[in-house]
């Protein structure tokens, strides 16, 4: 028995929990207030798809004359399906491994429509390894499985969203109404018979959903509904992404048929004040952070607590208990490596700073509070979160879902990671800004990073000033070869149809991307069109931006915005193009094919000189002294040998140090003064101390024994140490 039943309703993520829960569970943990969390979206995938489940799937009356060639063929390989269901998903469990043989031999699982593209495997993913090759074809069965159920039984299933479409720019409730009216579907009774087991068994007061996507929200309001028809004495609360985003200006009463609260921005204080006005005395004056409610028939906003929000270092570490941890599927379905770190494998998620330090772009929602107020963490509290969740999940992994991850505390965290000797995997979202200089990326690589994503975008000069983006295409390539020379992933999101684009800059756009790829100093990316949202500068000041806005009334959700361009463009038709070859550059081919290749329409020649980001790339050597940079000092153990260095009869002290690295060993030679100073400032300034020494220092230091720095910090010795990552300058 709980105070609390927090609950993530289908469907997320199959590889591992949407983290939002454990955030909360955690902050109620710092208040005592007793809770359980459930994943209701993988409790419901693994209902379904099991031998019970399966054999329920072909139970229900279907007319084979009136389906589908291919559902007529799964259906009549039901029975190797209902045979061997439960074993490809322990194997993507990772809990029966020696599967990955047989699912290999392609004789194993029964193959539907899905697995007609295989000839394309080994262009799509190379020579890849039994467990990935065996994971992919596991992926592709349990994917015409999925088309079975959405063709024959459920047309809204799917793995990482339910009914999508009621929630999106649902500016009225009728529909979403009128559906949550109608008969429960085979999906909804799989997870309303699982909720009722949980609520049985916890008993709660209070049930929060999270809701972070529109594929959440229908499953939320039916999961409410059975929750007020058969537990009326439980209150029920909404909060998450979607509300956030979405329901800022709800006013719609029926809504509060299915929640008594809705709840906007950081859930901590809100939910906490919930929960204090269920256990209050009934003559108190109850208070509300951020929270809607029905009052006398009429939707209301109450904020009338003044109380402050909790700082992210009062908020506790997320607590994942109660989650089956070791039953999340890890999945491989296209060859993008970037989404391979999406599905494929389990990550802790943690948060370096709320909101975004840059907070400017116009297309994004900065004038939210989940972006708009930025507060960074400690390194310190930050790692001993990581260190704390590694105890208790038994994963190193950690995705950090920052907005943008500013680049000082990701120096400050990877120096923490290697004070403290930890080895962890980890990966997050940027911005590509010049602080990711060469020496930084070697840190953070060294740390464990090996993926970062950053908006690229419009990929223009021109939009990137629009935009309000703070980067140059120039910089953007500089950034990513930093990273990608230092072994990082780089993941670019790339954007078409922005107010006042035309089409010669779509084309020169595709143009840079191209050569980025060619160059090798992006691996990965994604186009994706415009959307106009309601919180962010263009949907505040439209005008301003060229585009006319299709204004509809709302009573319930509002975010997406229809609209009009003035350069009356279709932006959509460039849609399948760019996605084809941005596909092709991925795989490393292609590259020299006209951009008119990958469209059936004429477009433009390209503007863009075919070597333009090669030289955005060439540079003279940096020497530049920066007094106010710090130093860091990676290698301190190393072996030294005196010996004496003669030439035309002239003969000097030497010592030749040795550097024995993970991969290879570094020598250098020094006059045999300087080899002894610089071997007692690596002992003196290693990662274990906390307080670096600026190059000015350094300077002086050097200066009380010997002239001329610069000429020593700039010469092949030493600059044979940075180009080691023995000797950084941040």
């Amino acid at each position: 028995m709980k105070d609390l039943l927090l609950i993530t309703p289908p469907f997320t993520q199959l590889n591992t929990p949407y983290p939002a829960t454990a955030y909360i569970k955690g902050f109620l943990n710092t208040k005592n207030i007793s809770s359980y969390q459930m994943d209701l979206g993988i409790e419901v995938i693994l209902g379904l798809f099991s031998k019970e489940g399966i054999k329920e799937v072909f139970r229900t009356s279907i007319n084979l004359q009136n389906i589908s060639e291919n559902a007529q063929r799964i259906f009549t390989l039901r029975d190797e399906y209902i045979k061997t269901i439960d074993q490809v998903i322990l194997f993507l469990q990772n809990r029966n491994p020696t599967l990955a043989r047989q699912i290999c031999s392609m004789n194993f699982l029964p193959e539907a429509s899905r697995f007609n593209h295989l000839d394309d495997m080994e262009f799509a993913f190379g020579n890849m390894g039994l467990q990935d090759k065996a994971k992919h074809l596991a992926t592709l069965y349990l994917e015409d499985l999925s088309d079975f159920i959405i063709e024959n039984i459920d047309s809204d299933f799917g793995f990482s969203r339910y009914a999508e479409r009621l929630g999106k720019s649902a500016n009225s409730f009728d529909e979403l109404y009128s559906r949550l009216k109608g008969q429960a579907t085979f999906i909804d009774q799989i997870t309303l018979e699982i909720l009722q087991k949980k609520l049985e068994l916890i008993q709660p007061k209070l049930v929060c959903f999270s809701i972070p996507f529109p594929g959440n929200l229908y499953s939320a309001f039916k999961c409410a509904q059975f929750i007020k028809k058969n537990y009326s004495h439980i209150k029920i609360a909404m909060g998450g992404g979607f509300p956030n985003t979405e329901l800022r200006e709800v006013n719609d009463p029926r809504v509060f048929e299915f929640f008594d609260f809705i709840t906007l921005d950081d859930g901590e204080l809100p939910i906490e004040l919930l929960y204090e006005s269920l256990e209050s005395h009934p003559e108190t004056e109850l208070e509300y952070k951020r929270t809607f409610l029905l009052e006398n028939q009429t939707v209301t906003y109450k904020n009338n607590s003044k109380k402050k929000d909790y700082k992210q270092s009062e908020t506790g570490t997320p607590d994942y208990i109660d989650l089956p941890l070791e039953k999340y599927i890890s999945v491989i379905e296209v060859a993008n490596p970037m989404h391979s770190l999406w599905s494929d494998g389990r990550w802790n998620k943690l948060t370096m700073a709320h909101g975004c330090y840059w907070g400017k772009c116009t297309f994004c929602d900065i004038s939210l509070d989940y972006i708009k107020i930025y507060e960074p963490i400690s390194a310190k509290i930050l790692v001993d979160r990581m260190e704390e969740l590694i105890k208790t999940t038994g994963e190193t992994g950690f995705h950090f879902v920052d907005e943008a991850a500013p680049p000082a505390l990701m120096r400050e965290v990877a120096l923490e990671i290697l004070r403290r000797k930890l080895v962890v995997t980890w990966w997050t979202n940027i911005r590509f800004e010049k602080s990711f200089t060469q020496d930084l990326c070697f840190l953070l690589k060294l740390s464990g990073c090996v993926a970062v994503s950053g908006g690229l975008e419009v990929a223009s000069d021109r939009l990137l000033k629009l935009i309000d983006k703070g980067v140059s295409v120039e910089q953007v390539a500089k950034v990513t070869r930093n990273f990608t020379e230092s072994g990082i992933m780089v993941h670019a999101y790339l954007m078409y149809g922005y107010p006042t684009q035309t089409i010669q800059e779509t084309v020169d756009s595709l143009e840079m991307v191209r050569q980025m790829f060619e160059m090798g100093i992006i691996q990965s990316g994604f186009w994706h069109q415009f959307a106009l949202t309601a919180h962010s500068p263009i949907g505040i000041s439209p005008e301003e931006f060229g585009i006319s806005p299709l204004k509809q009334r709302i009573e319930f959700a509002n975010n997406d915005i229809e609209f009009t361009d003035q350069t009356g463009i279709d932006h959509s038709q460039f849609s399948y193009g760019l996605k084809k070859s941005i596909f092709n550059f991925m795989h490393g081919i292609n590259f020299d094919i006209p951009l008119q290749n990958w469209f059936d329409f004429k477009i433009p020649r390209t503007t863009i000189h075919p070597d333009y980001i090669h030289d955005c790339l060439l540079e003279e050597e940096d020497f530049i002294f920066k007094g106010n940079s710090k130093v860091i000092f990676l290698e301190k153990n190393v072996i030294a040998e005196n010996y004496i260095k003669t030439k035309k009869q002239n003969s000097w002290p030497y010592t030749r140090i040795s550097f024995h690295l993970k991969t290879n060993i570094v020598k250098i030679d020094l006059e045999q003064e300087k080899a002894e100073w610089l071997i007692k400032i690596l002992g003196e300034n290693g990662l274990e101390t906390s307080k670096k020494l600026s190059l000015q220092q350094l300077k002086a230091q050097f200066e009380e024994y010997f002239e001329d720095f610069e000429l020593f910090w700039f010469s092949k010795p030493i600059q044979q140490l940075k180009d080691n990552g023995i000797i950084l300058s941040l």
